[in-house]
C-alpha cells in the first residue's frame, strides 16, 4: 500500500492514526490520552480532560468529537460503543 503522507509529521490537527474500542471506568484512566471520541450510539460522556477538568458532554453518534481526555466515567456515561482516536 503507498502512503502518500509517510514523509509527513502528525500534528493535533492531523487524522487520528489509532482507533481503540474503550469501556468507561470510574476507577481507571485511559491507557493512552485521546485525540478525539467516536460512539455508536449518542448520550452522554462524562470525562476528565488532560488539562484535569471533569465535565459531561453530549456526543452525537458517528461523529468525531474532539476532546483530549485521560478518563472516561462509568457514572454518568449514557452513549455506547465508544471509540477513542489518537
Amino acid at each position: 500500500m503507498t502512503d502518500n503522507f509517510r514523509d509527513f509529521t502528525g500534528g493535533l490537527e492531523s487524522p487520528a492514526t489509532h482507533l481503540v474500542e474503550t469501556s468507561p471506568s470510574d476507577t481507571g484512566d485511559l491507557p493512552v490520552t485521546s485525540r478525539a471520541l467516536n460512539v455508536g450510539t449518542a448520550g452522554t460522556l462524562r470525562v476528565t480532560t488532560i488539562g484535569g477538568t471533569t465535565a459531561t458532554v453530549y456526543i452525537a453518534a458517528g461523529i468525531p468529537f474532539p476532546v483530549r481526555v485521560t478518563r472516561i466515567w462509568q457514572t454518568g456515561t449514557t452513549a455506547t460503543g465508544i471509540v477513542v482516536m489518537y
